[in-house]
């Protein structure tokens, strides 16, 4: 699996878990939710039982300060700007109040729109693509058709850039 795609489920589990308990503090919830991922990694390569045995944390990968960099960078964006984002859900969401939203669907789209508005360096486009893989992985498949929709729209109503033919803005 591609390191983006990864961070951004990272990103998504820990918007969730966000959502659903929000933190005090928000770099002890951060550091407690990649201890937990290292944990996790080390527990998968063990077998046995591991009752009263201390275990070793693997050392973090170039490949896993990838990961954690772009997703700490999504989680802060979307947190920094759920105000925005639950504004433009509520915008394009038709016959849905915010609340009525599933708490892993609004954490997508919470996600997305940021990425849609602030990540020049992403087209749109992957963006919903990525969203909508999301909601069918941890939510339902009616899920990706809703996030689809609700992302086209906030797609078309914002402004960005257009590139030039070498790819910059």
């Amino acid at each position: 699996m591609q390191p983006r795609r990864i961070a951004r489920e990272k990103a998504l589990q820990f918007l969730f878990q966000h959502e659903i308990n929000r933190p005090d503090n928000l770099e002890e919830a951060l550091k407690t939710f990649w201890d937990s991922q290292l944990m996790s990694a080390a527990m998968k390569q063990i077998k046995g039982p591991t009752y009263g045995k201390e275990i070793e944390l693997p050392p973090l990968t170039t490949k896993d300060l990838t990961i954690r960099s772009f997703a700490e960078s999504l989680i802060r964006g979307a947190l920094e700007n759920s105000d925005a984002s639950d504004l433009e859900i509520a915008k394009h969401a038709e016959n849905w109040s915010l609340h009525r939203i599933a708490t892993v669907d609004r954490s997508i789209l919470r996600l997305a729109i940021f990425e849609i508005q602030h990540r020049l360096d992403i087209p749109p486009i992957v963006s919903i693509n990525e969203a909508v893989d999301l909601a069918k992985k941890y939510s339902t498949e009616q899920s990706g058709k809703f996030v689809n929709g609700i992302l086209d729209k906030v797609k078309d109503s914002t402004l960005r850039p257009s590139r030039s033919a070498n790819g910059t803005f």
